[in-house]
């Protein structure tokens, strides 16, 4: 066989191979192709291996039907007269039954997109306030998916999510919140501090309070413990034929005595003790008993006369 037999067949098989190539096409998964036969749409093939006529059929397109994602930002004013910036996330695909309408309806379902969004962010945020506009933002994104999802699906697409990933407000905005966002904390703060100082104050307050209901009472039960020492010294005198009065000169001279001489005892000690005589305490006795007998003179006479009064 010469060469020229050899060039001669090599070319027919390229042909044959170069012919039967253009009769098959092979769609990657999650992927639709669009046939037209001569200019006019035929069919649509989806993944795998599939036919069509040299010259006749053309593959005039091809869709994607994963799930796409289409990020948008909007400057917008909310109804406090705050200019803020809204990125909004949507999650859509085209609908495998309906991949005709998304082709041949709509040229750039992005833009189509993007129009619904700002027509709708547009005229929910401007009803809302700042702080509004942050607490519903998943309403915000509710009534976008709603709008969307009707209106994309006479194209052949279906909206699958609808986000508000990011809300900025102008930045002279977002100083002035975190100033009162500061004020606000710096109060909250002041009330803490001021509650726990009143708590304080109550506190000390009823220490020292029981600190002198606790002195009152050692101070009382002392004095009751001396009444009770001298009176059972009287007693002890009387029986021994010392009257009352005597027992209680004895025992007032007798702790005029003793004072002496713990004031002896510390010699740093700045008491005066006056009158310091030891005729003096008899004196101080005598006046006490005076005074002693003249009141329980006037409280008779008040008793007769309130008697007389009222007979």
């Amino acid at each position: 066989m010469s060469i020229f037999n050899l060039l001669f067949y090599g070319i027919i098989l390229i042909l044959i191979l170069s012919i039967f190539s253009s009769f098959i096409f092979i769609i990657n998964q999650k992927t639709a192709a669009i046939i037209e036969r001569m200019g006019k749409f035929h069919s649509i093939r989806h993944a795998g291996l599939n036919f069509k006529i040299p010259i006749i059929d053309h593959i005039v397109g091809k869709l994607t039907l994963k799930i796409q994602q289409l990020d948008i930002l909007i400057d917008t004013k909310t109804k406090d007269n705050v200019f803020v910036k809204v990125k909004i996330s949507v999650q859509f695909q085209v609908i495998k039954d309906k991949v005709y309408e998304a082709f041949y309806k709509l040229d750039n379902s992005h833009a189509q997109i993007t129009s619904y969004i700002f027509d709708v962010v547009r005229a929910e945020v401007p009803k809302m306030r700042l702080d509004d506009v942050f607490e519903r933002k998943d309403h915000i994104a509710l009534v976008v998916k709603g709008e969307l999802k009707g209106a994309m699906l006479n194209y052949g697409y279906s909206i699958i999510k609808a986000l508000v990933t990011d809300l900025d407000p102008d930045e002279q905005v977002k100083h002035a919140m975190n100033r009162i966002n500061t004020a606000e904390r710096e109060k909250v703060a002041a009330e803490y501090k001021a509650e726990a100082d009143r708590i304080k104050i109550v506190a000390k307050a009823k220490a020292e309070a029981e600190s002198k209901r606790l002195q009152g009472k050692g101070t009382a039960d002392q004095r009751r413990e001396i009444a009770r020492g001298i009176l059972e010294s009287v007693e002890v005198l009387n029986n021994v034929g010392i009257n009352s009065q005597e027992a209680s000169a004895l025992i007032v001279v007798t702790q005029h005595y003793d004072t002496l001489q713990s004031m002896g005892e510390n010699t740093n000690t700045n008491l005066i003790l006056l009158p310091n005589s030891p005729g003096s305490a008899s004196d101080m006795l005598n006046n006490m008993i005076t005074s002693f007998n003249i009141s329980n003179q006037i409280g008779e006479n008040i008793k007769k006369k309130i008697k007389n009064n009222n007979k």
